[in-house]
């Protein structure tokens, strides 16, 4: 009988967690580009050695009750700490596709480490660098204004992020 008193409440537990977590809705977002793979090489046209315009982007799978998109591209690589390269936010969720040099109808530029509200292509100083695209879907549209800098995007985001997908291009000048 005690073994049973004590196994009742474990197989409890377990049934109750192995039910919630059967109806938990899991969301794949994907952010991908046709000019290159995940940890593959950027073309230079899309670098300070080339046309220096952002590449296409395509998103898919955003969950449902999305109410807006952020896309940051940052170089972690960079000699002085992490270096912005593209901030976009209140990008509409129905975007399927940032098409190449161009910004989403009604989205908001944010202010890049050169202090530019629009895209700024990779540029390493030396080597091979990393340059992170990180897409977040929110649960809310950002109260910021045109030129809102990284930190400011990140702290309007917090306990608002509803999924993240990432995509890593590399980069060394030629």
């Amino acid at each position: 009988m005690k073994s049973f008193l004590f196994a009742f409440p474990v197989v409890a537990i377990l049934l109750v967690s192995g039910c919630a977590t059967m109806h938990k809705e899991v969301y794949q977002m994907k952010l991908t580009s046709p000019a290159f793979s995940d940890n593959g090489h950027i073309p230079a046209k899309f670098t300070c050695q080339g046309d220096d315009v952002n590449p296409q982007l395509d998103i898919s799978g955003v969950p449902a009750g999305t109410k807006s998109l952020v896309l940051i591209m940052d170089d972690p690589d960079a000699p002085m700490g992490t270096w912005d390269h593209w901030i976009v936010f209140n990008i509409p969720p129905s975007t399927a596709t940032i098409e190449e040099d161009s910004v989403p109808a009604g989205a908001v530029q944010g202010r890049n480490s050169w202090g530019k509200s629009s895209w700024g292509g990779p540029c390493p100083p030396s080597g091979t660098h990393r340059y992170m695209f990180k897409l977040y879907a929110l649960d809310t549209m950002l109260e910021l204004g045109p030129g809102a800098v990284k930190s400011d995007v990140h702290k309007a985001m917090s306990g608002h992020v509803l999924a993240q997908a990432e995509l890593t291009g590399l980069y060394a000048k030629g």
